[in-house]
């Protein structure tokens, strides 16, 4: 089969690999239909390529039609449509059962001291295959992957593999009500998504970023708007004279490690990633440093006693936090990989629904074949054409 893969820092390549097969009766093989392209596959292409092994198969938000179950799969069946949480999780452990699925005790990391397992998501997760292919090999299956009835396009229900979810919980996490101000920093596809819940249910969103063209798109939806380039320094100041001089009630950091606004952090993954492995793997996980103008411009624009959301992901672990502005203005911080299967049943109501209230059919702003992945990667880091989100379609 044809896949995506990882062959060094910046360097994706479609390469044929061998089709993935049955290896515990609880695995299934899904024929990929339409696959994403994510932010956070933006941190395997270079900080956290120390953690990668040329070859390795990337991507985590398939969907697809089920081929082939293990013995111990009994809820699906060949031919039945699903979308694949990003999670790995078991559905059993102390974790799941409490709805924290990332953390599922049966699949963690204890190695490297990290979560449940990822799709397609580096050493640090797993190294387990991912869904940037025409087949995917599901561990699991009697629990992860989403039934989806037939009918509607993929572009209405493969959000739910990450995307959907992950703005889900932000918004979750912020703890916004009607009529609160919520600041989403970011307008990637999770900050545009998030804030599209956040207008569903009656908040006052306002969006923050630097391409104009993501926030014509957000504004469209009826969110507030702040150029980050144009605000500059006065960035906090703008977000208080739209909250009558306090601040937002919560904030979403949906940006994460990929912030711009650092070089010497820059010039730091680039280094990194010229070493060994051996010597890089311990650097990043004891001295690794994170892009934080996001986070920071969080702290400064939420009001008192406001909450921060995290859904951008950072993998530093000596980033500079300013704790004394934190206590003072008593600022709730609410993070973590999304725990997909606690979510999907609420969303999944929202999709079935014959109108497309979220917008998710016209969310996508490229379909591409798989054979485009890497001009993808180079073009999505960039921000190039308008791009926000990319489905391959294998």
């Amino acid at each position: 089969m044809r896949a995506v893969t990882w062959q060094g820092p910046k360097h994706m390549s479609v390469e044929q690999v061998p089709d993935p097969i049955l290896e515990e009766p609880t695995d299934a093989i899904i024929r990929v239909t339409t696959t994403g392209l994510c932010g956070s596959d933006l941190h395997l292409y270079e900080p956290l390529s120390p953690f990668m092994t040329p070859g390795d198969i990337v991507g985590h938000e398939p969907m697809g039609v089920v081929e082939e179950v293990g013995a111990s799969v009994t809820n699906l069946k060949p031919g039945d449509r699903v979308v694949v949480p990003f999670n790995i999780s078991c559905g059993e452990c102390w974790m799941c059962r409490r709805g924290l699925q990332s953390q599922c005790e049966t699949t963690q990391n204890r190695e490297h001291d990290t979560g449940a397992s990822l799709l397609g998501y580096s050493k640090l997760y797993g190294q387990v295959a991912g869904g940037q292919a025409e087949y995917l090999r599901v561990p699991y299956a009697g629990y992860g992957p989403v039934k989806v009835p037939e009918g509607p396009p993929d572009d209405r229900f493969v959000l739910l593999s990450d995307v959907l979810p992950t703005a889900w919980q932000a918004v979750e996490y912020a703890g916004v009500e009607p009529d609160d101000t919520l600041l989403v920093l970011g307008a990637g596809p999770i900050g545009d998504m998030a804030t599209r819940i956040a207008l569903h249910r009656g908040v006052r969103v306002i969006v923050a970023d630097l391409v104009p063209e993501r926030l014509t798109r957000v504004s469209s939806r009826g969110a507030d708007v702040i150029n980050v380039t144009e605000a500059g320094k006065e960035f906090g100041d703008r977000v208080r004279q739209l909250t009558a001089g306090r601040g937002a009630d919560a904030v979403i950091d949906a940006v994460g490690m990929e912030a711009h606004g650092s070089p010497l952090v820059e010039m730091t993954h680039k280094m990194v990633g010229k070493l060994p492995d051996a010597i890089a793997q311990p650097f990043m996980k004891r001295a690794g440093i994170d892009r934080l103008a996001a986070l920071h411009s969080a702290f400064e624009a939420v009001r008192r006693g406001g909450t921060v959301s995290i859904s951008g992901v950072y993998g530093g672990a000596v980033d500079p936090m300013p704790m004394m502005q934190l206590f003072d203005k008593q600022v709730t911080l609410r993070m973590g990989q999304a725990n997909v299967r606690r979510w999907t049943d609420d969303i999944v109501g929202l999709l079935t629904q014959d109108e497309d209230v979220l917008g998710v059919e016209s969310f996508a702003t490229h379909h591409l074949p798989l054979d485009a992945a890497p001009s993808a990667y180079a073009d999505f880091r960039q921000k190039k054409d308008g791009m926000v989100k990319v489905l391959f379609n294998p």
